[in-house]
């Protein structure tokens, strides 16, 4: 004869795995948010694959409702904040815009630091992962992957910026703090700004060019804006770049079953990172091309030149080093990391 107790202990077994059955075959519609327009590299080439990547491998379960251009409302630098409240699911931005408030990534936003997205992008992933960040500055989301953008170049309007001297007197604009410091350092006047805003402000003369990669480009249409390109010598590491993050609430990914986890974290980390990296990289070519259509002029900084910003911009290093030592970190610490990091994945 059974016994009660061994048919209670079987129907509690069927009940958890009728629940994770029930778990497994629940559809899960992820809110994805980010601020560019569609027709951008992050949205068309990397958002969009990934979400119909994770689609297939779940057998249909995840799917991604994105919502670009802010559609959910809010400014580029809350949408960190909207993936930590659960406004969105996902959201990909810029640690950056919210200045100050994760210091420790900025390493990576340093002059002269990387050269290809597509080894600094997983090189910031590890960063990140050996020095805990995740534990620390990103402790309130989930991160699905880091990255940086191909080699930041020079778009102006009214000439070429070929020696240091010719930063005098113009209105730049930067994306982040460290890169506001750095133009400082170089002479202009520096102008700080998220990309939706680049156009507005080139069209009506509030800067005079920009400090951008050449992917986002076409997304705001700055080569029909400015007239001059000014490019650092192909064998240089970049002027500068940007962190991003793509990032999940933790709520949400918690609640997800173990096998939507597993399909999440296999789009995750640094494979991924190095992915969307390249992305960015084989994005640059296209995108230069545009604005040598229209018959945009284009100039190189050479080497020589190049180390005598890389000298200006020293002050900028240092003082990040000063900055994130005061916050609790070891600056100079991180800043050997992501130097051997980069090195290791991206070598001169």
């Amino acid at each position: 004869m059974t016994s009660p107790a061994f048919v209670r202990t079987l129907l509690a077994a069927i009940t958890l795995t009728a629940c994770a059955s029930a778990a497994w075959s629940q559809e899960v519609v992820l809110k994805v948010a980010h601020f560019l327009p569609p027709g951008s590299t992050a949205h068309a080439k990397f958002i969009t694959p990934w979400c119909d990547k994770i689609n297939k491998e779940s057998a249909g379960k995840l799917k991604c409702q994105i919502y670009p251009a802010m559609q959910l409302g809010g400014t580029p630098p809350q949408l960190i904040d909207q993936a930590r409240d659960g406004i969105a699911d996902i959201v990909w931005t810029l640690p950056g815009y919210s200045a100050g408030r994760f210091p420790a990534v900025e390493a990576f936003e340093l002059p002269f630091m990387t050269k290809t997205a597509e080894g600094s992008s997983r090189a910031l992933w590890e960063y990140v992962q050996v020095n805990k960040l995740d534990q620390t500055e990103f402790k309130d989301v989930h991160p699905i992957l880091f990255h940086v953008h191909d080699k930041g170049q020079l778009h102006l309007v009214k000439g070429p910026i070929k020696t240091m001297a010719d930063f005098k007197g113009l209105k730049l604009r930067a994306p982040t703090r460290q890169t506001n410091k750095f133009l400082a350092a170089l002479g202009a006047t520096p102008v700080g700004m998220p990309v939706p805003q680049v156009s507005d402000a080139l069209s009506k003369g509030v800067i005079d060019g920009a400090m951008l990669p050449w992917e986002v480009v076409p997304s705001v249409k700055v080569q029909e804006l400015v007239k001059f390109h000014s490019e650092s010598d192909p064998n240089s590491r970049a002027m500068y770049t940007t962190a991003f993050i793509f990032a999940m609430n933790k709520a949400k990914y918690d609640s997800l079953s173990p096998e939507l986890k597993k399909v999440i974290d296999a789009n995750s980390g640094a494979e991924a990172s190095a992915w969307v990296g390249k992305v960015w990289d084989q994005s640059a070519t296209g995108a230069r091309k545009l604005a040598a259509d229209r018959g945009n002029q284009f100039n190189t900084i050479g080497l020589d030149e190049l180390r005598k910003w890389e000298q200006a911009g020293q002050v900028v290093v240092d003082s990040w080093v000063n900055e994130v030592t005061a916050k609790g970190f070891d600056g100079k610490s991180l800043l050997k990391s992501a130097h051997d990091l980069i090195q290791k994945y991206d070598p001169q």
